[in-house]
C-alpha cells in the first residue's frame, strides 16, 4: 500500500478520514463505513483510544483495513507507553502491513473514561519520532540492531492556528529534523491564518515534508462556540457560526462550508484531513463538492508502483 508521501510525490491531492477502533470486539460499524468512503478517502487514522477514553488498539484494525484493501495510517501516542512498549507495538503494526504512522503525545488519562489510570509519557513528541526514525534505520532506541527492519512514513502534527506560531514553528522544524516527513494539523476554518502558517514553510522546501491540513464539519452553533471556547488554536469565524445558525438544513450547510475550506486551502497544503466525529456520511457529498470526486484506485496503485 502507498505511503502518504508517495501520493504527495505523484501529485496527488491527499484526502485523509478518521476513523475510532471500537470499544469492544465489534468493528462491523468501523469496517462498513470504512467500505463506504473508499471512493472518496486514501487512507483512515485509526485513533489510539481518542480523547483517553479506552477503545480497541489501532493496530488490529489497521490489520482488519488492509485485509479490505483500505490504507490506515496508524495513530500512536506515548500516553500509555513507554519507548520498550512504543517500539514494540510499531515493529508488529510494520510486520502486519501498515505504512504510515502519526505519533503524537495524547491525551491525558484525566479527560477520559479511566481518570485515575496513570499516564506514561516516557517519550516526549520529538522523541518518539526519533526512535521511529531509529527502527527504519535499523536499530532500536537504544541502539541495539534489530534482524529485519521497517519502512514506516513518519506523521506528526502541527497547530497552524497557535498565537505563539514562532513556537510551533520551531517545534514543527524539531519534528521534521527528528523524521517526519507529512503533518495532519488542527482544524482550519480561518484560510487567511493558515495562509500565514504557510508561507513560514520554507525552510523545509526540498525536504519532501507534505502539510495535511485539518477539517472539522461544523455540526452546530454550540459545537463552534465550544471549539472557540476550549481548543487552542482553533478560531470560527462568526460568518460561519452565522451561517449555521440560520441553515434549514445542517447537514447541507456543514458540507458546503467544508467543502468551501477545503477549496481555500488546496493551494496552501498537500490535502486534507477529514474529522468528522462519527458523521462520516457528509464525506461524499465534501468531497464531491470541493472537487476531489476521483480517488481511483488506479492513481493509488501508480502512486505505490512509483515508491523507493
Amino acid at each position: 500500500m502507498p505511503r502518504i508521501t508517495d501520493l504527495v510525490r505523484s501529485g496527488r491531492f491527499v484526502v485523509t478520514s478518521e476513523l475510532t477502533p471500537p470499544k469492544g470486539l465489534d468493528l462491523t460499524p468501523m469496517l462498513e463505513s470504512a467500505r463506504s468512503l473508499a471512493g472518496h478517502v486514501d487512507a483512515f487514522n485509526l485513533t489510539d483510544s481518542h480523547n483517553a477514553r479506552m477503545s480497541m488498539a489501532p493496530i488490529g484494525a489497521a490489520r482488519r483495513l488492509l485485509d479490505e484493501g483500505i490504507e490506515p495510517i496508524l495513530q500512536m501516542t506515548a500516553r500509555d507507553r513507554n519507548r520498550i512498549a512504543i517500539q514494540a507495538d510499531l515493529l508488529a503494526a510494520a510486520a502486519l502491513g501498515v505504512s504510515n504512522v502519526v505519533l503524537m503525545t495524547g491525551d491525558a488519562p484525566s479527560h477520559g473514561d479511566h481518570p485515575d489510570a496513570r499516564a506514561v509519557f516516557d517519550l516526549g513528541s520529538v522523541e518518539i519520532i526519533e526512535t521511529v526514525r531509529g527502527l527504519n534505520q535499523g536499530h532500536d532506541h537504544a541502539g541495539n540492531a534489530l534482524r529485519g527492519t521497517p519502512d514506516l512514513c513518519i506523521g506528526a502534527v502541527v497547530n497552524p492556528g497557535n498565537p505563539d506560531l514562532d513556537g510551533e514553528m520551531a517545534r514543527m522544524a524539531a519534528k521534521v529534523e527528528a523524521g517526519a516527513r507529512f503533518f495532519q494539523t488542527q482544524a482550519v476554518y480561518d484560510i487567511p491564518a493558515f495562509e500565514r502558517f504557510a508561507r513560514r514553510l520554507d525552510r523545509f522546501e526540498g525536504l519532501g515534508v507534505a502539510v495535511i491540513a485539518g477539517v472539522i464539519p461544523i455540526k452546530s452553533v454550540r459545537m463552534a462556540r465550544y471549539l472557540n471556547e476550549n481548543v487552542p488554536g482553533i478560531e470560527v469565524p462568526e460568518t460561519l457560526i452565522e451561517e449555521v445558525a440560520e441553515s434549514s438544513d445542517i447537514h447541507a450547510t456543514s458540507a458546503a462550508i467544508a467543502a468551501r475550506t477545503i477549496a481555500g486551502l488546496a493551494s496552501l497544503c498537500q490535502g486534507v484531513h477529514l474529522m468528522t466525529l462519527g458523521r462520516e456520511a457528509l464525506v461524499p457529498a465534501i468531497v464531491r463538492q470541493a472537487g476531489l470526486s476521483d480517488r481511483s484506485p488506479e492513481l493509488l496503485g501508480a502512486a505505490a508502483g512509483g515508491a523507493g
